[in-house]
């Protein structure tokens, strides 16, 4: 497992989330803090993470 930090799209505080470099996918999770809906996108190649987006998605 790796520990990827990011900005929450909604309240920009700072999250970390745990990423399984053997899976790349698209996912919604609610944020920790504000517990808005966040569109998470992680692709990894080779064991490391080239695409990590997280977008805010409106309510």
């Amino acid at each position: 497992m790796i520990e990827h930090f990011f900005q929450c799209p909604h309240c920009w505080e700072e999250i970390s989330m745990l990423l399984d470099p053997s899976v790349s996918q698209t996912y919604v999770e609610d944020c920790e803090v504000c517990c808005n809906p966040i569109k998470i996108e992680v692709k990894f190649e080779a064991g490391n993470l080239v695409v990590f987006q997280a977008e805010s998605l409106e309510q």
